[in-house]
This record gives C-alpha cells, structure tokens and sequence, in this order.
C-alpha cells in the first residue's frame, strides 16, 4: 500500500506541480500585459485631457490680458462706453 501512495506522490511532483506553476506564469503574465495596457490608455487619456486644460487655460489669460488691456487702457471712459450701449436701440 505503501508504493501506490509514493507513486502518486512522485506523480504529483514531476508532473502536476510543473504544470501547475507553468500555467500559473502564464496566468500571471497575461495579467500583467493588460493591467500594462491598462495603465498605458490611462496615460495617453491623461496627456490629452492635461492638453485640452493647457489649451483652455491659455484661452482664458488671453481674454485676460485682452480685459486688463481694455480697462487700463480706456480708463474712465470705459464707463462711459458702457452707458452708450445700454442707450443704443436694438436693431
């Protein structure tokens, strides 16, 4: 009865343990390849939203500068301006 169980156990160690582990890699592996794709879309979505932000905040201090521009340079007349425009008929 002896020699059955050890015949089992050799069995189990030459044969099950290397396909186990090599099946085990291989699992590893495929799962690392897509957490690697993964984190790669991540970063390309990422680099395009922090584009469209640069973009954006670039648009917004050009407005700025246009508004800063607009009121250093015309002074109080600004409001006078302001006042022309409310008493201009719609067309």
């Amino acid at each position: 009865m002896d020699k059955p169980y050890f015949i089992l156990l050799f069995f189990v160690i030459v044969v099950g343990l290397p396909v186990t582990l090599g099946i085990g890699s291989d699992i590893y592996k495929r799962r690392l390849r897509f957490k690697e794709k993964q984190l790669e879309l991540m970063s390309n979505r990422t680099a395009e939203k922090a584009a469209q932000y640069a973009a954006q905040t670039e648009r917004l201090e050009a407005r700025v500068r246009v508004l800063e521009r607009i009121v250093t340079d015309k002074g109080v007349d600004l409001s006078d301006e302001i006042e022309k425009l409310r008493d201009a008929p719609l067309n």
